[in-house]
């Protein structure tokens, strides 16, 4: 088929022609019907080009918006039309170009996007409109420099080196600490937290590929030191001394500062995967009988870096598969079931023990775990509440709303089923 023919004599909201309807749908149930073209939207936009080579795709694409990008959807829709030439003459004003730009980068639109950026970088801004252009263009990575020069000369190389040199110090992947390195170490680690919450040249620096590189790097490392203090504590003869403890404090330390930073870098899925790989393990060597009354501080750290993993997965910031998921729960679940008595007992027993599980870390971790047994298939999340109901500790975590949900869906499948058997059965009839 001749794409570019179809181009030149297709008309936005043309009926007769139309093999397309895009549908925009606002968060009050209220719709418009647009009628386009899958010629041109494959064309334009990369977002319509993959919904569209599904075979099962149809010919009705919804989309979510609200009354105030309303018409900036609309209009971007109408640009996908122009030729590239006449995009630029196109944009009339920078809240609408401001709008269109977000869309246009949501939507993977190119042409429109580098029109987008050309017009705001040539026009007058008001101070508020600023703002909104730095939260827009600062998604867009390098593209976004002809708007930033605007405002300020950004060396992103120069910012890149610091944040690498600063990183690399942070994780001690830079080489041997000089005198005084824990000091300098902790300092470092506070700059690029500092970095990573108030530069505003940092959004673009961490989509680089060599700065994700030396993240990645620095986990890894941060990851191998965790695992090599752990297996010591099996071999070392005197695991009540207080040292010894001490001795796996920094890299533990170390994993929960990863721990925090990553998702402001988007690597938060790196941190989970490498933590599903060392769970077994992990568990294995804290669970050795000879640990079972040491190490107290190290267990409810594990949980406290458990429950973070948990959240993430949980609702949704790190995607992975249903097994990966369900691997995952089985294995902590058990661990922090059996853990949380145990911890108790011992703050009643003892005044001065301080390593607990507050309240919380406990509906942090409780409300995660429930997120994740819901999004799970309905035979995973049987296995887990019949396990969960067969322990002694049904009290924590408190599983009950996850098995209200679940009775309640597998009522509601069982009804559909129904419904669409007897569908079928009186279809039979009636040939």
């Amino acid at each position: 088929m001749d794409l570019t023919g179809a181009v030149k004599t297709c008309k936005f909201g043309d009926q007769k022609t139309s093999d397309i309807i895009v549908c925009l749908r606002n968060h009050e149930g209220k719709t418009e019907c647009l009628y386009s073209h899958s010629s041109i939207l494959t064309n334009k936009s990369r977002f319509f080009a993959d919904w569209l080579s599904n075979p099962d795709s149809g010919t009705y694409i919804e989309i979510q918006c609200s009354e105030s990008n309303y018409n900036h959807h609309v209009n971007l829709l109408r640009l996908l039309y122009l030729p590239a030439e006449s995009l630029l003459d196109s944009l009339n004003s920078v809240k609408s170009a401001i709008g269109i730009l977000h869309l246009a980068t949501a939507f993977h639109c190119e042409e429109i996007t580098n029109s987008c950026i050309q017009y705001l970088e040539a026009v007058p801004w008001e101070d508020e409109e600023e703002e909104e252009i730095l939260e827009v263009v600062s998604k867009l990575g390098l593209m976004a420099m002809p708007i930033l020069a605007r405002i300020q000369p950004v060396d992103l190389n120069a910012t890149k080196n610091v944040f690498i040199s600063a990183f690399r110090f942070a994780t001690s992947t830079g080489g041997q600490c000089p005198p005084f390195g824990d000091e300098l170490k902790a300092s470092a680690q506070e700059q690029v937290e500092f970095m990573l919450g108030g530069d505003e040249d940092i959004p673009l620096i961490t989509t680089d590929d060599e700065v994700k590189s030396v993240v990645r790097m620095g986990l890894s490392k941060v990851f191998s030191s965790f695992e090599k203090e752990l297996l010591s504590l099996l071999v070392n003869s005197n695991l009540s001394a207080e040292t010894t403890e001490d001795k796996i404090s920094p890299s533990l330390s170390d994993m929960e500062w990863m721990c925090n930073i990553l998702p402001k870098i988007e690597l938060m899925k790196d941190f989970v995967s490498c933590w599903a790989e060392i769970s077994g393990k992990v568990l294995e060597i804290v669970e050795d009988q000879r640990l079972d009354h040491h190490m107290w501080g190290l267990k409810v750290k594990l949980i406290e870096m458990t429950g973070k993993v948990l959240e993430a997965v949980g609702y949704g910031n790190v995607i992975l598969p249903a097994p990966c998921r369900v691997q995952l729960l089985k294995t902590w679940l058990p661990y922090i079931r059996k853990m949380k008595p145990l911890l108790d007992a011992k703050v009643n027993e003892e005044a001065g023990f301080t390593h607990k599980m507050d309240d919380d870390l406990c509906q942090s971790i409780e409300g995660a775990i429930v997120s994740l047994i819901l999004a799970l298939p309905s035979n995973d999340q049987a296995d887990i509440l019949a396990d969960w109901m067969k322990t002694e500790q049904v009290k924590y975590p408190d599983l009950t709303e996850a098995f209200e949900v679940w009775c309640y869906r597998t009522k509601s499948a069982k009804r559909r089923l129904a419904e669409g058997l007897n569908r079928v059965s009186d279809a039979t009839h009636s040939l």
